[in-house]
């Protein structure tokens, strides 16, 4: 915005504020209403980047013009508000009006219960993995810091350790939280036993996303760890090989793509070709020397490999689940599709 008078700017200011009005006010549902805040109002909107362009700016010009950016910020958040309550308030009313339950059906007195479709995957990864030699290795969903960060090679000034990602406990001088992965289980297993190590861990995960059709702040995941003489990528290959087509059929094709993670060196994204089409599926890599060795792991003997999957994703993969809400809140109408939660 350098070398821009100020009434330029004021200007460019009230059109992003005219557009987020709009954007906002036409929304007809909550998703959309999201997107518009996002285009809007988040890190890639004009008046976010006018906001971090302000130290560019003469001396003279910065308060002026922050205030005005201000003002148009605040209004577009209290629209965005309004808008939030009307369409929420909408929402309710139509599955109210959609969800009417008729009182003078006969009751079903003795509904059978099932296993959630969650849960039966997890089963059958675990099964598929026991038949490889692998065992099931469980951990606490209250981690401490160092588990669920440090010794994984993730520095205090990293991304994944701010609020925004992770739920801390109160006291924060508790170092607690509630795990964001299951790889703290994996460091408990190197801590506690020597290789060869051959194991999955399964279990909730806790990130502070929110709920909506891909994300929730309560997932799954199952990862796995190999740790012994010779291992290499090769091996992880031929493991990842084998899963996908244990869980989505003999046609399907797995494929890496280099990536990075700081607990994997070389790390690496896993992806299918399920149905005419590349799909993310999960991350991996070799275990980086430097959690080896906080585990107290011979690096000169032992290398190894990890990945890991969302369980909630793999099934939505398969059988083509469009909205992760439809897996986690309880709906039987979505359980019967798979034979389970009751007649």
């Amino acid at each position: 915005m350098s070398g821009k008078s100020e009434e330029s700017l004021r200007a460019e200011i009230e059109v992003g504020r005219v557009a987020g009005e709009k954007a906002l006010a036409s929304a007809t549902d909550l998703e959309t209403l999201k997107s518009a805040k996002q285009s809007h109002l988040g890190e890639k909107s004009a008046i976010a980047k006018m906001s971090q362009s302000l130290g560019s700016l003469d001396a003279s010009l910065k308060a002026p013009i922050g205030k005005v950016l201000g003002e148009a910020r605040n209004h577009l958040n209290e629209l965005f508000d309004r808008r939030l309550a009307e369409l929420t308030l909408q929402r309710d009313r139509e599955v109210i009006e959609s969800e009417r339950v008729d009182v003078t059906l006969p009751l079903r007195r003795n509904p059978q219960g099932g296993i959630h479709p969650l849960t039966l995957i997890d089963q059958e990864i675990a099964d598929i993995f026991i038949g490889l030699g692998y065992r099931v290795m469980e951990g606490p969903e209250l981690e401490s810091a160092w588990l669920n960060f440090d010794a994984l090679n993730i520095p205090a000034d990293h991304p994944a350790r701010t609020m925004q990602d992770t739920f801390f406990i109160e006291p924060i001088e508790s170092n607690l939280v509630l795990r964001t992965h299951t790889s703290p289980t994996q460091i408990r297993t190197m801590l506690t036993q020597d290789p060869p190590i051959y194991v999955i861990c399964p279990g909730r995960t806790f990130r502070s996303d929110e709920l909506d059709a891909t994300h929730t702040p309560v997932f799954s995941q199952v990862e796995g760890l190999v740790v012994d003489e010779g291992i290499s990528m090769a091996d992880l290959k031929g493991t990842l090989d084998y899963f996908a087509k244990q869980i989505f059929g003999e046609d399907v094709v797995a494929r890496l793509r280099p990536s990075y993670f700081p607990f994997t060196e070389p790390s690496a994204e896993v992806d299918i070709f399920f149905n005419g089409r590349w799909i993310e599926w999960g991350g991996c890599g070799m275990v980086n020397p430097r959690v080896l060795e906080t585990c107290g792991i011979d690096t000169a003997k032992y290398s190894g490999f990890a990945f890991g999957m969302g369980l909630e994703r793999t099934l939505m993969v398969r059988h083509q689940v469009t909205d992760i809400r439809a897996i986690v809140e309880g709906d039987l109408r979505f359980t019967r599709r798979f034979g389970m939660g009751g007649r």
